[in-house]
């Protein structure tokens, strides 16, 4: 009940959910090895949950994994209370293990120029020619709609063929907890898409309604989609692979280097928080001095009458 109440009404997506479902199972053998079961959640306190994450501190597990872990936790027993199995919050006043804030990963405007450049074939290919080629025009729509729409993974791999474009525009994106927005569409980008879709039924199952197939035909997988940027990013020469979701703090990251709006940005990305998008504030200094010797009144720069 808890998991479909994640789904149906929470709207998340199917890795969170089951990702909350294996954390709460985990401390739920924990729970059975002290003789105790989420089956009576009354009978579970506060020092369970605190004596469950110091054991998963001694075995090395990341602070962030914790972080989520008591996050799957927290919603279970909320859930417990909406059911009236619970009164009280076990949880409650169990703070989050702190952890160092690292900016998101990112690639300058060059590298993911670099990225998205078609270029030439380095070596040749054990596939037939007309595989071999939509193969590499699926590869770069979708690091053009990563970059140029700034969608997340999921995003993208959950978009189907016949509702893109949404108009010449924009694409219509279900983001996490079911909310929808618009999400610009570069030219580039559809252009991509287009010699894409000319090329989809090479690879395409008959009936298949995703966008991005992978090599047997069906909707592809987060997995590849990951082996797909990383190769964009051994061709193109860089000294890094990255994710395919640096390539949407790419695309946040550039438009706040260009001067867009913080708020802007926000709902381009489809933060539900504007905490969330003030992690891609890390400009370099150099960007930071212009602008303020361009804006403010009393910086050198501003004082100079225009000749």
């Amino acid at each position: 009940m808890f998991l479909a109440h994640l789904e149906l009404e929470k709207g998340y997506s199917i890795a969170t959910v089951a990702a909350y479902g294996q954390d709460v199972m985990q401390f739920e053998e924990d729970l059975a090895r002290r003789g105790l079961s989420l089956a009576a959640p009354q009978n579970v306190t506060r020092r369970h949950i605190q004596a469950w994450l110091a054991d998963l501190h001694r075995r090395g597990t990341g602070k962030t994994s914790m972080g989520r872990k008591l996050s799957a936790l927290r919603s279970f027993f909320r859930f417990c209370a909406r059911m009236r199995l619970i009164e009280a919050l076990p949880s409650e006043g169990i703070g989050n293990p702190k952890t160092e804030k690292r900016h998101p990963k990112f690639l300058n405007v060059d590298q993911a120029f670099a990225v998205l450049e078609p270029g030439k074939e380095t070596a040749s290919s054990p596939l037939p020619p007309d595989r071999h080629e939509a193969l590499r025009a699926r590869d770069l729509c979708l690091a053009e709609v990563l970059y140029g729409s700034g969608l997340r993974v999921s995003e993208a791999l959950s978009l189907d063929a016949d509702r893109v474009p949404f108009s010449p525009e924009t694409l219509r994106i279900r983001g996490k907890g079911g909310k929808e927005r618009l999400a610009p569409v570069t030219e580039t980008a559809r252009e991509a898409i287009a010699l894409w879709l000319e090329k989809r039924p090479i690879l395409a199952m008959e009936n298949e309604r995703a966008l991005f197939v992978g090599m047997r035909g069906g909707r592809l997988n987060r997995r590849e989609a990951q082996r797909i940027i990383a190769g964009l990013c051994r061709r193109a020469g860089l000294p890094q692979t990255v994710s395919p979701h640096a390539l949407r703090h790419s695309f946040a990251t550039h438009l706040l280097e260009a001067g867009a709006d913080l708020r802007s940005v926000q709902e381009l990305m489809g933060h539900a928080r504007l905490t969330t998008t003030q992690r891609y504030t890390h400009l370099n200094l150099a960007h930071l001095l212009a602008v303020y010797d361009k804006a403010h009144p009393k910086s050198g720069a501003a004082e100079k009458p225009d000749p």
